[in-house]
């Protein structure tokens, strides 16, 4: 999602996350004469290992427990306030590789439980 919004103490990645973007964005137009297509997926939270160690990390900050945490630090924007699955991340991409996502070009598409609907 940083690619598309931006979160305060996070400048440098959030500065590579909107040159990924533009980035796709070029290669969508370079490109999309020659059958070349380019597509960013922006999901938000994803339940992984690494999530798993920023909300032990968070709690211990921040001093409460680690369902607070997910419940109100990472999703309290979200509508829906589950942590995405990496298979739901990974079924969009399959979807994006194949041949019915040809007009999916230059666009983000968005995994982040409305997160971004704000």
């Amino acid at each position: 999602m940083h690619g598309l919004r931006a979160s305060p103490f996070k400048s440098a990645y959030v500065a590579a996350k909107h040159g990924l973007e533009g980035l796709s964005k070029v290669i969508a137009l370079e490109g999309g004469g020659r059958g070349v297509t380019s597509t960013c997926v922006s999901p938000g939270y994803v339940r992984t290992p690494l999530v798993d160690k920023q909300i032990a990390d968070q709690a211990q900050a921040h001093g409460i427990s680690e369902n607070e945490v997910v419940e109100s630090i990472f999703l309290g924007e979200s509508a829906v306030k589950r942590l995405a699955e990496p298979t739901e991340v990974a079924d969009l991409v399959l979807w994006l590789c194949g041949e019915k996502a040809g007009m999916a070009n230059g666009s983000s598409f968005t995994l982040d439980g409305g997160w971004s609907a704000r």
